[in-house]
């Protein structure tokens, strides 16, 4: 394990497209929120640039009004960078560019064009840890210009993640950690699947809903409702199929009931950078399956924490499915605490962060 830094005073500039805590914000907010505590309890000082109305739980935030960044996601890969009338985007890094004479270094988790313009205009360092792969010109661009000026200051979760950039073997990749006592593992599961995620098109639910079905066990759901009309659809398109939606809940409330399921179903129609729910599943000691795309298909071992099937096969779900017990649950909690605890994610972390002060 790598020396611990000095104290730090680190300024995290959050995602702009909903507050903490609402959901929208994915995966990086569970990401923020751990990293932050970690560094905290190693001594460092952190405070948190947010959208108004943002909530994390035993962290200094600095709440910033204004109207939110429409989601990476949902824009063609030609779609100019924008920024709404009182942006949200432009008022947080406004606030880092006056205030970073306090910080030793400003972390940036948006994944949007402006941080990655400003940065050289900082005198303090900034740091880009990067929540998507390629999903437009514009951020390509964007962020190829800070890996050429700075490369040690780009950091990803996952080498898939990298690879969907021409310059993706440059990026450090730092995986993800978590606060695996949240999570308690149950070795007697109930008869039904889980599924956790945004409520949106690239998530692909509808394969989870149409293989379950054929499985003939329920499916359980959780996420933000960020997609209505897709879920409608859904409803239209299974009017018959058993699952339920169980809203967007806290981590202690999610892993109670998450870690109950005889397996999780992971099935993305896009490049998932990491897929933090994997980990989440395996900590309870669930068994993932998942499709062989993207940061999910690094994370479980195929026949050892999980089955990796054919990217957008319904029927390959329905094979891995019949085959989940053959997975021991106690293993799928002994690698997520190898590899994925928040201590290991700090040391990565604080690593990272001493090699760019010495570049700097």
């Amino acid at each position: 394990m790598p020396p611990s830094l000095s104290p730090l005073r680190l300024l995290f500039v959050s995602t702009s497209v909903g507050p903490l805590g609402s959901g929208v914000g994915g995966g990086v907010e569970l990401t923020l929120q751990n990293l932050a505590q970690e560094l905290q309890q190693r001594g460092h000082r952190v405070e948190v640039v947010a959208p108004a109305g943002s909530r994390a739980a035993g962290l200094s935030l600095v709440p910033i009004d204004g109207a939110v960044q429409p989601m990476a996601q949902s824009q063609q890969r030609d779609a100019p960078s924008v920024l709404p009338p009182n942006s949200v985007l432009a008022h947080m890094w406004d606030y880092a560019r006056t205030a970073q004479h306090r910080y030793d270094l400003v972390l940036n988790f948006a994944y949007d064009w402006l941080p990655f313009y400003l940065s050289p205009f900082f005198h303090c360092p900034v740091a880009h840890l990067v929540s998507m792969g390629s999903l437009s010109e514009a951020m390509d661009a964007a962020i190829g210009a800070v890996v050429e000026r700075a490369p040690a200051t780009v950091a990803m979760h996952s080498r898939a993640q990298a690879a969907t950039f021409v310059w993706g073997d440059r990026p450090r990749i730092l995986g993800n950690g978590f606060d695996l006592s949240q999570y308690k593992v149950c070795l007697s599961p109930a008869p039904y699947l889980g599924w956790v995620g945004r409520i949106a098109p690239e998530k692909g639910l509808e394969d989870a809903i149409a293989a379950s079905t054929k499985a003939g066990l329920p499916l359980h759901i959780w996420g933000a409702m960020t997609g209505e009309d897709y879920w409608h659809q859904l409803q239209q398109q299974h009017p018959d199929s058993s699952y339920q939606y169980q809203g967007f809940v806290p981590t202690q409330q999610l892993q109670q009931a998450l870690g109950r399921c005889r397996g999780l179903l992971v099935t993305p129609k896009w490049v998932e950078a990491f897929g933090n729910v994997v980990i989440e599943a395996l900590a309870c000691g669930v068994p993932v399956i998942a499709y062989r795309r993207g940061g999910p298909a690094e994370l479980v071992e195929d026949g050892v924490t999980g089955w990796l099937v054919e990217p957008d096969s319904v029927l390959e779900l329905e094979r891995a499915i019949a085959r989940l017990d053959a997975i021991d649950r106690l293993t799928c909690r002994q690698r997520a605490e190898a590899q994925y605890s928040n201590r290991a994610m700090g040391d990565r972390v604080e690593a990272w962060f001493r090699d760019i002060l010495r570049s700097h």
